[in-house]
Formats: structure tokens, C-alpha cells, sequence
């Protein structure tokens, strides 16, 4: 049997080596790690770019729809409220004629009334 001697020289060295091969090891580790997340990360970048469009165009149609709907009930308005404003003027217009047929015959009866 052969003693081997080992000392704290080579006890350094082989820490050192060791620590070189751990570090060497994390450092691809990391590398893999980041090429990973940077694909993930174009994946979600992609899906949420997809989402985001289909979110807009929907909103698009719904604002479409929105709109025409009170479009509709705008002009149903405005029709009603242009019979309504017709409907008041032919009863002025009325009301006019009949208080001008009063005063012309209230003339009348002035300009007889004064033959008299």
C-alpha cells in the first residue's frame, strides 16, 4: 500500500478545478435557460399580438352595431318629433284662421254698425 499525500495545495487546486467545471456547467445551463424564456416569451408576445387584434375587430363590429342601433332609434325619434312639430302646426295654423275670420267679421260688423 502506497501513501498518498495530499496537501492543501492540491486540495486548492482541485476546488478550483471543480469550481471551474460548476461554473462552466451553469453558464451553458443559464444560456439554455435564457434561449427558453426568450422563445416563451416571443410565444406570448405573439398569442397576446393575435389577441389583441381579434379584442379590436370585435370591438369594431360591436361599435358598428351600437351605433346603427342608435341611429335607428334617432330617426324614430325624429320622425316622431317631426309629426308631433307638423301635427302643432296645423292647429296653430287653425287657431290663426279661426282668430282672423273672428276679427275680419268683428270688422264687419264695426263698418255695419256704423252705417247704422
Amino acid at each position: 500500500m502506497t501513501v498518498i499525500q495530499i496537501t492543501k495545495k492540491d486540495i486548492q487546486e482541485l476546488l478550483v478545478e471543480q469550481t471551474g467545471q460548476i461554473e462552466k456547467r451553469l453558464d451553458n445551463h443559464t444560456v439554455q435557460i435564457e434561449k427558453k424564456l426568450t422563445k416563451q416569451t416571443e410565444q406570448i408576445e405573439k398569442l397576446l399580438s393575435e389577441q389583441t387584434k381579434q379584442i379590436e375587430e370585435r370591438l369594431a363590429k360591436q361599435t358598428g352595431v351600437i351605433l346603427s342601433a342608435v341611429d335607428e332609434k334617432i330617426q324614430a325619434l325624429d320622425l316622431k318629433f317631426t309629426e308631433k312639430i307638423d301635427k302643432l302646426t296645423t292647429t296653430l295654423d287653425n287657431f290663426l284662421k279661426r282668430l282672423t275670420d273672428t276679427e275680419e267679421e268683428f270688422a264687419m260688423l264695426k263698418e255695419d254698425i256704423k252705417r247704422v
